[in-house]
């Protein structure tokens, strides 16, 4: 049929947990995967961490995780693909990626995520190109808000990404790359990228990125209001997120060459 699998994997959090780890790895390796994704953080860095401490901490034990998976990933020689998730900008990830030096880890990149802490999609993916695994693909509106700025996943071609030119770009770098849809039919998210907390793991951004970012939102706004879906009932947010999926598989097909 032509078709994959990828899988989805928690890192193990300690050497206890390596045998979990190691079981959930031959179960997708014996489904057939050849790529796993996953995450160092289930939340966003800017609602769960408050000060520069609790982010490092963070850091060390991710960098903790990933050491304790890479062995298992090269022992069943399948690929480990961390995503941007809202957690690490685009430099710290490839950072440690180039720190475990093992060709069986690298990164799903999000097309999306890292607006959230201030960076440019194009330059997202060209500094995680390198590493690419898999991707999830989507594309994003922007509104202001007090706080700062509304951002939400919206139908393929009609947000503001460039998402030929991204495709373009990882195919650059991974020729056999997968395209994975992630259409996620939600609320509008919140980036309280104006208030003081927002700032209290950010060392090494500055006025600049944010003076980027906020002209992007002006510049790029919708036109319309971005919708909301928690007022619906159960069936019509189930026919809204169908209906969103199925406009970008046909946006897909034909804009961006996709099968």
């Amino acid at each position: 049929t032509g078709m994959y699998l990828e899988g989805s994997i928690a890192l193990p959090k300690t050497a206890d947990d390596k045998p979990r780890f190691e079981e959930d790895v031959k179960s997708a390796r014996d489904a057939g995967a050849e790529i796993i994704r996953t995450v160092c953080l289930s939340g966003r860095r800017y609602e769960n961490f408050h000060s520069p401490g609790e982010f490092e901490e963070f850091r060390k034990n991710s960098l903790a995780s990933l050491q304790l998976a890479e062995p298992l990933m090269a022992k069943y020689r399948m690929k480990l693909a961390i995503e941007n998730h809202k957690d690490w900008r685009a430099r710290e990830l490839a950072d440690i990626l180039k720190r475990l030096g093992s060709e069986w880890t690298g990164v799903t990149v999000d097309f999306g995520n890292s607006i959230s802490l201030m960076e440019d999609p194009i330059d997202v993916v060209n500094t995680l190109g390198p590493f690419i695994f898999s991707t999830h693909v989507k594309d994003m509106a922007i509104q202001e808000y007090d706080q700062g700025f509304l951002l939400l996943e919206v139908p393929l071609g009609q947000g503001f990404l460039d998402l030929r030119k991204m495709c373009d770009i990882c195919r650059a770098h991974n020729s056999k790359v997968n395209f994975n849809l992630e259409m996620i039919t939600r609320d509008p998210l919140k980036i309280p990228c104006l208030t003081e907390d927002y700032w209290s793991t950010f060392t090494s951004v500055g006025g600049k990125e944010l003076a980027r970012t906020l002209r992007t939102v002006r510049e790029k706004r919708s036109s319309l209001p971005l919708p909301e879906i928690s007022g619906l009932t159960a069936e019509e947010q189930l026919a809204a997120e169908e209906k969103n999926v199925v406009a970008c598989l046909e946006y897909s097909r034909s804009a961006l060459g996709m099968r």
